[in-house]
């Protein structure tokens, strides 16, 4: 599998699985078990660029089309179709929630999250968010599952955002969605 083959086999399949990416009526992926082809050169960068042989992917339709088609196993990103699976690359994690909208107060609020590729996903809880550090320890990094074991690192705009939402609950400040408690940070490290 090979971008200039997914593009030069079939433009009308092509445009057929963007046109139902774009609605992300996912294809059941978890369901396929094809052979093992090997690696591609694909790389999704932390920002979310993908790289295919050394060239970024500029068709923002093939982006989507591919992240529709990703899947994790264990620490490895693979692209799956019925026939064929291939690895990639992922710098972090394969997406990044760009917006966040809040609908409801309290413990009726809804955190729903879009990311650079069309998903939007409600925060619950099979859809956390988890808090990590960077490899100094300083600098918080946040994620939501997103979907399939596969999350998106939260960018530092809505990450923002997010915290505006926060609150206190047993000695933790987090954000609530969908009836869960999302802890962010010990409260007594909000200071510090």
């Amino acid at each position: 599998m090979s971008t200039q083959n997914v593009v030069k086999s079939s433009p009308k399949g092509l445009n057929a699985a963007v046109e139902q990416s774009k609605g992300r009526k996912l294809p059941p992926v978890h369901l396929w078990n094809p052979p093992y082809c090997g690696d591609l050169d694909i790389q999704i960068k932390r920002d979310g660029t993908w790289i295919h042989e050394g060239g970024k992917i500029n068709r923002s339709e093939m982006v989507r089309l591919f992240s529709s088609i990703l899947r994790k196993e264990g620490d490895s990103y693979f692209l799956v179709t019925p026939v064929e699976k291939v690895g990639i690359t992922v710098e972090d994690v394969p997406f990044v929630a760009t917006d966040m909208t809040v609908s409801g107060t309290g413990s009726k609020q809804t955190l729903t999250f879009e990311t650079h590729v069309g998903d939007s996903v409600v925060v619950d809880a099979d859809h956390p968010i988890r808090v990590a550090l960077d490899k100094d320890g300083e600098t918080p990094l946040p994620y939501v599952m997103v979907r399939s074991n596969l999350e998106a690192r939260i960018d530092r705009k809505t990450f923002y955002r997010l915290v505006e939402q926060g609150h206190e609950v047993d000695g933790w400040f987090g954000v609530t969605s969908s009836g869960v408690f999302f802890p962010l940070i010990k409260a007594d490290q909000l200071e510090a």
